[in-house]
């Protein structure tokens, strides 16, 4: 009997949720690779995980917080030993907790840099420290609206993700000529969400005229990031609807 010792590649997404991350798995899936997913509570990735398994996919769940270095660490060191090496990271953690900035408390501050920029550094020298040995690799930050411009009682969240953008600007200018490619997407709008659905359903509303964003169209996006060719690789890539004031 033969056996494949061959390790899969891996399509890892921090903060696999029920919308655009979990999208994002399945589309990787659907690609060939082991998708593994993380949540702070793994419990909730079961179904995402069967999802993926039931339409021929491979995915593995992992229960991990971002902001703990030890904790990422030990995820890469545990996926790469006993699954595949990571040809993919997408770091995909969003934080957004608007409040006035008069009311705005120094721990909540904290809290939202720490899951939205300070988790995709952790990520993604971990990710880049494998990839450059390897000589190859993507790694693709999720951005936002408050990633270009700061709203009224978005203080907290356009800090974080200004400074994801700065994060990723840099790694690609450094990775870049390592072979590994890292892009920011910055979704500008709506996603079709259960909290967008209970808490504006007037902006749902407009879901059949398609004025908010299909989780699964950002998510082949995200795989056509991955798969350009190095010659004219992308590094930042707009995703809004046609409706989104801009």
């Amino acid at each position: 009997m033969t056996y494949n010792t061959s390790p899969a590649k891996v399509a890892l997404v921090i903060g696999a949720g029920d919308s655009t991350g979990g999208a994002i798995a399945k589309r990787f899936a659907a690609g060939g690779y082991t998708a593994c997913m993380t949540r702070r509570d793994s419990d909730k990735l079961k179904p995402l995980i069967e999802g993926i398994e039931a339409t021929g996919g491979k995915a593995h769940g992992f229960g991990s917080d971002a902001r703990k270095e030890e904790e990422v660490i030990a995820l890469f060191d545990t996926i790469e030993r006993d699954i595949g090496p990571v040809e993919v990271l997408v770091f995909n953690i969003g934080a957004n907790v608007p409040t006035p900035v008069v009311d705005e408390t120094a721990r909540k501050y904290y809290k939202i840099w720490e899951m939205a920029c300070f988790g995709g550094f952790l990520n993604g020298r971990e990710a880049a420290r494998r990839m450059s040995e390897r000589g190859r690799g993507t790694i693709i930050f999720t951005g936002a609206t408050a990633a270009l411009r700061g709203s009224a009682n978005f203080a907290a969240f356009a800090g974080a993700k200004h400074a994801l953008r700065a994060l990723s600007q840099s790694m690609a200018r450094e990775l870049g000529p390592k072979n590994i490619h890292v892009a920011h997407v910055v979704v500008d709008g709506a996603i079709d969400t259960e909290f967008i659905r209970t808490n504006f359903p007037e902006k749902y509303a407009t879901k059949d005229q398609d004025g908010i964003l299909n989780p699964d169209h950002i998510a082949e996006n995200y795989w056509f990031l991955h798969t350009q060719p190095r010659d004219a690789w992308t590094y930042e890539l707009d995703l809004r609807p046609w409706n989104e004031r801009w």
